[in-house]
C-alpha cells in the first residue's frame, strides 16, 4: 500500500493551464470534471483517490471545476458531471459519464494504460 501523502492525488487545474498539465504532458492524464456542489462528484473524489493509490506515478489525476472553467467543458462537450476524460499524448482516448466504481473506471482505462 502506498503511505506516500506528501502530495495530494489529483491537482486543479484551470483553462490557463489545461494546455500544459494534460495535452502537452508525456505520461497519461485523468481528467475529471467536475462540481464542489455535485454530491456525485464528492463520492468519485473518494474514488480517483483510490485510482490514485494503484497507479501511481503512471497516471496524472487532475480536476477541473466546471463551473469555474465553462470554455473548458464546452470544448470537450462536458454534458454531464462528473466527467472522467482520459487523455494519452494530448488526445481523449477514453471517457467515463457519472460515478462508477474503481473497477470499472480501471476497466475502461485499461487498454490504454498498457500502452502508456
Amino acid at each position: 500500500m502506498n503511505t506516500n501523502q506528501s502530495q495530494p492525488p489529483a491537482v486543479e487545474i484551470s483553462e490557463g493551464n489545461f494546455q500544459a498539465e494534460v495535452l502537452e504532458c508525456k505520461q497519461p492524464v485523468l481528467v475529471e470534471f467536475w462540481a464542489p456542489w455535485s454530491r456525485p462528484c464528492q463520492i468519485l473524489g473518494s474514488v480517483l483517490n483510490e485510482i490514485a493509490t494503484i497507479c501511481g506515478e503512471r497516471v496524472k489525476i487532475v480536476k477541473v471545476n466546471a463551473d469555474d472553467n465553462p470554455d473548458l467543458s464546452l470544448w470537450y462537450d462536458v454534458q454531464s458531471i462528473p466527467t472522467l476524460l482520459y487523455f494519452v499524448d494530448g488526445s481523449i482516448r477514453a471517457k467515463v459519464v457519472g460515478t462508477a466504481s474503481k473497477e470499472a473506471i480501471l476497466a475502461k482505462l485499461a487498454p490504454f494504460r498498457a500502452t502508456a
